[in-house]
């Protein structure tokens, strides 16, 4: 909001919040609001302490910052002048002290803290700084699907993420997790700056922007738990920086993994940015009750069907020739784990190493994610409804390279086992070049026991033994629906 706006300001009348503050007296309220309704009395009873500044016209108040109560345009006022204290004179818009006070159920003391914390942040890291001097990366210009799009019905400025398109684990490794955590921090100052025109081109407030996320395409390997963990971490981030400026989340063609990184990312959420989020399944959001009644019919984007043309970019994978040594290593002190998820192993001509995973709960979900490093491997996954000798411990383990092979259905080949009889072949064999990375998921629709192989295909023994890493878990059937 221009600055000019608040030297237009006209006074209210004194005695209109004299009365509001005598209308408290002798009410019922918690802890916190008398304690916020004790500081009203102080800026607003008895002599007039302050200066106009801290004053606000209703029609000020109606045309950029919307609805309020009395009781909230007084705790705008009291976060004013407090912030106005801290800063020496340098007061963010009221529209930003609005939003942190709607983070904080216009809690003033909780809404400064938040704030105060904000502003350190900005000025430690330079945010104000991003749009006139963040330079968009060619992997970012060339595979991020993402990109702002017209409007919503409401007037709110619309943003489109092709997640299901999105190669995380490549912008990651090209860009690390300062670029994608700078790039998500440049949509949300483009974000607020769309917001301030927005609200001057219509004829009311307009406070939040609205998100429009489409999941075709997401599978296993969007699971990448470090890529979680990122993602997550910027999530924080935004949530701590930019709160209540998200106005509605629609996500559309929601495939059936989608619940699991749901389970994931939520917990991380704010509640209230929680409820703002509709979700639809298949082309569910071509139907009554879908996109229609909250995008303008001329301005659903050409890739759901709609007649208006998208510049959103389709995504896909980041070649591995635009990685960027040493731009993404695990950090310490993630979410959701304390020592790094991998292991990792060396395998001879030859050689094998298994990794097997009893299972109790049918139609559960079993996923992968392994790398290969030097030489070819080849992967398959086998079951079994018979009792297999207990396995070595297969938990989580830091990761060191050059770990021991171990391989169990050898051993029991040794023994009279075999495929078909014994033990079935549930996903073909796939053979894994240098270099690559293999995310995947298998349907473990019966109880007993699975069988992750993976087998070195080296050619010639006089080379180095090939490198292997690799992480697999078990998804609860309840969590895959």
């Amino acid at each position: 909001m221009p600055i000019a706006f608040r030297k237009q300001v006209r006074v209210d009348s004194w005695s209109f919040w004299s009365c509001v503050v005598k209308d408290l007296r002798g009410k019922q309220f918690s802890e916190d609001e008398e304690s916020n309704i004790a500081i009203d009395e102080d800026i607003f009873g008895g002599e007039r302490k302050i200066e106009d500044q801290y004053t606000l016209d209703s029609e000020y108040i109606k045309r950029y910052l919307g609805e309020l109560t009395p009781m909230q345009e007084s705790r705008l006022l009291q976060l004013r002048k407090w912030i106005a204290d801290l800063q020496k004179g340098k007061v963010p818009s009221d529209t930003t002290l609005l939003r942190f006070l709607r983070a904080r159920d216009f809690n003033v003391e909780k809404a400064r803290e938040m704030l105060s914390q904000s502003l350190l942040w900005r000025k430690k890291h330079q945010v104000d700084r991003l749009l006139s001097e963040y330079e968009t990366p060619e992997v970012v210009k060339q595979y991020f699907p993402g990109a702002w799009h017209h409007h919503d019905k409401d007037g709110r400025p619309l943003y489109i993420l092709r997640l299901g398109q999105m190669d995380v684990k490549g912008l990651l490794k090209s860009i690390g997790e300062d670029g994608l955590l700078k790039l998500t921090l440049h949509v949300c100052e483009e974000g607020l700056k769309l917001l301030e025109e927005a609200t001057r081109s219509s004829e009311h407030a307009v406070q939040a922007w609205s998100l429009l996320v489409d999941l075709d395409g997401l599978n296993m390997r969007h699971l990448w738990r470090p890529g979680v963990r990122a993602l997550l971490r910027i999530i924080q981030i935004v949530e701590a920086n930019y709160p209540e400026t998200m106005g509605r989340v629609l996500i559309v063609r929601a495939p059936r993994v989608f619940p699991i990184l749901w389970t994931i990312v939520s917990t991380f959420i704010d509640e209230n940015t929680r409820s703002k989020f509709l979700f639809y399944g298949g082309k569910d959001y071509l139907q009554p009750g879908g996109l229609l009644d909250y995008i303008p019919k001329d301005l659903i984007p050409d890739f759901l069907g709609g007649p208006c043309k998208s510049f959103v970019h389709e995504g896909g994978l980041v070649p591995k020739s635009l990685y960027v040594s040493g731009a993404f290593t695990e950090r310490d002190g993630d979410p959701l784990s304390e020592d790094s998820i991998y292991r990792s192993v060396s395998l001879a001509k030859g050689q094998v190493h298994e990794a097997v995973v009893r299972n109790r709960d049918p139609q559960s979900v079993l996923t992968w994610d392994f790398d290969v490093l030097r030489h070819d491997i080849a992967f398959t996954v086998f079951h079994t409804a018979l009792e297999m000798p207990e396995p070595e411990s297969c938990a989580t383990a830091l990761c060191a390279s050059g770990g021991e092979p171990r391989a169990v259905l050898p051993a029991l080949e040794q023994r009279g086992w075999r495929e078909g009889r014994h033990y079935q072949r549930v996903e073909p064999t796939l053979v894994c070049h240098d270099g690559e990375s293999i995310q995947g998921s298998h349907v473990m629709a019966e109880c007993g026991s699975y069988v992750l192989q993976w087998r070195c295909e080296l050619l010639d023994s006089a080379h180095r033994a090939a490198q292997l890493m690799y992480f697999h878990e078990t998804l609860a059937s309840h969590q895959y629906k």
